[in-house]
């Protein structure tokens, strides 16, 4: 019997690119931080950790939901961090702020 498999968790590239998802999405069309986590399912708080860099990582099903509703890829988005049973978390390079 073989042991059950964990759920695959996902890290968001970067806060930077998933605001800028949020302000043009596959259709065109901006959404807010509660249209995108209620439409993907996940709470206002999670999407707003995401963006700031509180949180990194989500289960593969919220990764998939939040990608779908902007309208891209998973992994122009999300990098999966299951690899051989051991989770990385890549470091999140801090963005340069325009005009600085």
């Amino acid at each position: 019997m073989s042991a059950p498999v964990p759920p695959t968790k996902y890290a968001v590239a970067s806060g930077g690119r998933l605001k800028l998802l949020m302000e043009r999405t596959g259709t065109g069309d901006a959404v807010t931080v509660r249209e995108l986590a209620t439409s993907a399912g996940v709470s206002h708080g999670t999407i707003g950790a995401l963006l700031t860099g509180a949180q990194r990582v989500v289960p593969e099903h919220k990764a998939r939901a939040i990608a779908a509703r902007l309208g891209v890829d998973l992994l122009v988005l999300f990098i999966p961090m299951e690899r051989a049973g051991r989770t990385l978390i890549p470091v999140q390079q801090p963005t340069q702020q325009v005009g600085s």
